[in-house]
Formats: structure tokens, sequence, C-alpha cells
């Protein structure tokens, strides 16, 4: 009976350990996957012991020559055995009801914190159009996968994994590792497989092949080769652990960068608190907190984790009771990762709750330190940006991108680019975010800013976008003429300043209240974006004459 009880707790033992190593999920009790693992194994071991404490398994009889057993208890199950079997199950019932938003709504709501309401023009930086990105995530594969072809030995050997955005010394580009296409080609290259392919976000003819790393670890790899298993077995048993990307330092050398996070709130409201930075070649790893994170690193916030925060802040507004929707809001469809003045950011529009159409803001969140920024501005979603460039190519069928969106001579426009049946690029757009129905279309970015530029001027929202890179100027003086007009969508004024003549600034009714108390004579400071040409919008307007004491 030992003997059985010995080979009992090893079978169980050894079972834990192989679906530690097989799962490599943590340890750790206070997240879910680690408080199921030691409920089940707990539960498993103890009624193990108490089966063969507490009773015994008697012969019975012979059915078709096969020995029977019934289970026979010698004694009660004493009370404290009960309540150690039962207590694993509580903890978990009990964590599981903390993390419920009915007890804590207002950690839900609070937990992406308090956004910085910014002015547009002024926080984003204006973009170069030659870095545009106009090379999406899809392309990327694409442009990756051709690279690939051109080395035939590759392609029965390695399959490209995901392409991850970052910026590389200056340069904003799409790595793609290579992975092992299956098992026997692990085998027979277990060293790593060769490098990766770097594809530029501006430019579709820069595409390039690097062969001079070995990349040695994978997500979904095979044995000590797994990346959620070198993690666990390297020192990380008791983190949460997620959302790989593939990044680059600055020589080059391919690292795997796992975010680390903690649990806030019972098993809810994970919040990162750094990373590892795994070397993909050599498997060293690295533990960052967010406040000695290199440079090099562009993100630690999963973008999971920051979408759910925005939808948390918008849906617990007012409560979890607010039946009538008061207030609520949510992220618009879809999200884009941009650079502003070298930092990562994640980009989206929110929405009231049932409008999909039309953006009451857009929040900017950073990937490193998770700072929200607000922009108080109405206009379109990603969404119907999408769906107004695509109307104006209808007849050629072309698909729009997500849009990015841009600081075009101090206003928020869409950028997007269109795509045939075989998602390449053949046109780009430009939409307006304060009325989608203003689109420009070209060939190249040049043209399709040109017709843009036509397009506000036809509908008095705009000067010259040639100069889209102009430094901010500020023009003050007295009203010599003021005039407005309806555009279809609101009020834009059109003036003359003193000192000025040669100009006409453009400012539409949403840039102040005091643009329709304005007459000729007051005394008024006009911020714009230096252009070539002579009619130019204004970001910024104020009448000093209401600012006089």
């Amino acid at each position: 009976m030992k003997k059985a009880k010995l080979l009992v707790y090893a079978g169980i033992t050894l079972f834990a350990l192989f679906y530690l190593f097989a799962e490599a999920i943590t340890i750790n009790p206070l997240y879910f996957e680690g408080a199921f693992f030691w409920c089940v194994l707990i539960t498993v071991y103890l009624g193990a012991w108490a089966l063969f404490r507490f009773g015994e398994f008697i012969p019975e009889s012979l059915q078709g020559g096969v020995k029977t057993f019934a289970f026979q208890t010698t004694s009660k199950f004493p009370r404290w055995t009960k309540i150690l079997l039962v207590a694993p199950w509580v903890f978990i019932l009990v964590m599981s009801l903390f993390s419920s938003v009915l007890f804590s709504w207002k950690a839900y709501r609070d937990q992406l914190g308090d956004p910085q309401v910014q002015t547009f023009s002024s926080d984003m930086q204006m973009m170069d159009l030659s870095q545009i990105p106009i090379v999406d995530q899809d392309l990327a594969y694409k442009l990756a996968d051709k690279k690939l072809g051109e080395r035939p030995s590759l392609g029965s050997q390695v399959v490209l994994g995901e392409p991850v955005i970052q910026q590389v010394n200056g340069r904003l580009v799409w790595v793609v590792p290579l992975h092992h296409s299956g098992l026997f080609k692990w085998i027979t290259n277990m060293e790593g497989t060769p490098g990766y392919v770097v594809v530029s976000a501006t430019n579709v003819n820069d595409v390039e092949y690097v062969d001079n790393f070995k990349i040695k670890y994978h997500p979904n790899s095979y044995l000590l080769h797994d990346l959620t298993r070198h993690i666990r077995l390297s020192g990380g048993l008791l983190q949460g652990v997620t959302d790989y990307s593939f990044e680059l330092d600055e020589q080059g050398q391919p690292y795997w960068i796992a975010t680390t996070y903690r649990n806030t709130r019972g098993f809810a409201l994970p919040e990162a608190t750094g990373v590892y930075a795994i070397n993909a070649s050599t498997g060293a790893m690295t533990q960052y907190t967010i406040d000695n994170l290199p440079d090099w690193i562009d993100r630690v916030q999963p973008e999971a984790f920051i979408r759910a925060q925005i939808t948390n802040k918008g849906e617990y507004v007012h409560g979890f009771l607010n039946f009538s929707d008061k207030d609520k809001y949510r992220p618009s469809e879809g999200q884009t990762i941009i650079y502003n003045n070298g930092r990562c950011y994640l980009f989206t529009g929110i929405t009231s709750v049932g409008k999909d159409e039309s953006a009451i803001g857009f929040m900017m969140v950073d990937m490193v330190t998770k700072q929200p920024y607000l922009y108080q501005m109405n206009g379109a979603t990603e969404k119907s940006a999408e769906a107004s460039a695509e109307g104006k190519v209808q007849h050629l069928g072309y698909d729009a991108t997500f849009p990015k969106i841009l600081n075009v001579n101090g206003q928020p426009t869409y950028f997007m680019t269109l795509k045939d049946r075989e998602g390449l690029i053949k046109q780009y757009a430009f939409v307006s975010v304060s009325n989608y129905s203003l689109v420009g279309v070209g060939e190249t970015i040049q043209e399709a800013l040109r017709d843009f530029e036509t397009v506000l001027q036809n509908s008095g929202m705009g000067g010259s976008l040639d100069n889209a890179t102009g430094e901010l100027k500020t023009a003050s003086g007295e009203v010599i003429r003021i005039s407005s007009e309806f555009n279809g969508n609101e009020t834009v004024y059109k003036m003359i300043l003193t000192g000025w003549e040669d100009h006409i600034f453009i400012a539409v009714s949403s840039l102040s209240d005091e643009l329709a108390l304005t007459q000729p004579g007051d005394p008024v400071t006009v911020s714009y974006y230096e252009s070539s040409s002579p009619i130019v919008s204004a970001s910024q307007f104020d009448n000093t004459l209401f600012t006089q004491k």
C-alpha cells in the first residue's frame, strides 16, 4: 500500500511539472491561471491523501477476469480536511468577486487616469510629407514576403512573423522576424532562423533583409526555445507576462520585448510594470521598470490594456448603473500607433455611445508612461473617413487603409492609402477631420495634397497646404474687413488685418466663440502656419478687445 501511495503522489507531481513546462503559466496565485493551478493541485493532493488516510480499496469480485475494487471509508472525513479542500476554491471565488465591476467600478473608471487636454495644432508635430507612413502592416508583410522570395532556399525553411512598427535610429520601419516553418525545420536549424526583414514605413521600395543575426528564441517555438517557457525558466515564474513585440536596438540586434504586469483589483485591471528584454539570439534576459527603460524600447503598454482602460473610463463615467447612458463614450472602431516628437503613442477617436460616425474628441496615450492626452474637437471617426475616401474612388474599387491623423498646416487631417485588390498602393487620400465630405486624392502624396487644398479652398476652409512643414507664425493687427459664409458644415470667417494686407486669414467658427463678435477695427491676434500662399488658415484666434481691462 505504501508503494501505491508513492506512485500516486509521484504521478501527480510529474503531471503537474509537465503541465507547468508545457503551458508555461505563472505560479503566482495572485493571477487567475496561477490560482487555478494551485487549487487543482491542492485538491488532488489532499484528496489522494484523504482517500488513503480515511478509506481503503477492498477487492470485490472478478468480472471477465478483471478484479474490481470498491472504496470504503474507514472513518469520517475530519472537518479540517473538508475545510482545506474547499478553502482554495473559496479564495478564487472571493478574488473573482473582488475583481468584479460591481464592487470596484471606480477602479475600472479611474485606471487610465485623467487625460491632459491639449491643443492639436500646437501639440501635434507637423508632418514632413516625405516621412508620412504609407506602408501598413498588411503591405509590410507582403513586401517582406516578396523580399524573402528572392532567396528561394529560405522559403521552405522559415515563415514570416508579425510585422512590428518602430523607430530605429530615427527611421520609422516595420521589422518582420523569421520563424521556423515547422518542427523538423527547427530540429535541423536549432541555432536559429537567419535574421529578419526591415521594411520602411515611408518608402515601399526600401526593403532590407538582414541575415547577420540569428533568431533562436520565438513565441510558440519548441521546448526550451519557446519564448514564454524561456522567460518562466529564467526567473519569471511569478510574473504576469504578456504582449511580445519584436524590436531592434541601435545596432540592429533583435530583442523580444515582453510586458510584465500586475493585477490591481483581484484578478482584474492589469497594469503594466515594465518589460523583459530578451536577446533573440542568445536568450540573455534583462528586466526593466518603466523608470529605467532604455531609449530604444518604444513601448511598454499593450494596446489591449490601453483600449480596455479607455473603454472602462467612458463606460463607468457615472457608475455601472447609468442605464440612460448619460455622458458615456467609447473608443472608435480601431486604433493606430503613431510617433510624435520621437515618442510612441496609441491614437484613437472617442465617440458617444450609440453614435458611430461622429467623434467627440481624440485620445492619444503614451505607450511607455501611459500618460493620456485628450484633444477635444468634433469630427468624423476613422471608419467614416475611410468610407468617405473610398466613396471618392468608388468607380475604381479601391480600399482605404486605416487612417492616420496628421497635423497638416495646423489642421487635424486624416491620411490614408488607397489599395487595389492585390493590396498594392494606387492612390493617396486626405480627409478633413472636421468635415469628412472634404476629400483630396491623387496618385502621389503631393497630388493628393494639392487636390485636398483645392477642395478646402472651394469650401472656404483653408489656404495653401504646399508648405505643410512651415513654422507657426503670429499676426497681430486691427480688422480691416471681415465676412462670413456657411460651407454646409459650419460658418467660415475671412478677414484682412492692418499690416497684413497681403494675407487673407480664414478661420472656422469652432476655432473661437469670439469670431462671431468680431467687427472691423477690433484688435486681434491670429496664429497660422507659414505658407507660400497669401490665403492661410488660422490655427488660433484671439480678439484682444475682450481681454483688455
